[in-house]
């Protein structure tokens, strides 16, 4: 199982087109703060129908979108 998992779910879950997410709101789905390892682990997404499409690290949010 991925650390990332519980984040994975919730996107699959609640069957969005896209979400706009920030670092805060990730922190609370998952219970820790991401970190780099976070890029290592976003391949997993697409076995959930998602991908990133774009990390902003200046306002701390993160795109997903449905594929």
């Amino acid at each position: 199982m991925s650390k990332y998992e519980p984040l994975w779910n919730y996107l699959k879950e609640n069957k969005k087109e896209n979400y706009k997410l920030t670092y805060e709101e990730i922190k609370n789905i998952l219970g820790f703060e991401i970190n780099h390892s976070f890029l290592n682990y976003k391949k997993e997404l697409k076995e959930y129908g998602y991908e990133v499409g774009k990390i902003y690290m200046k306002e701390k949010t993160i795109i997903f979108n449905k594929i």
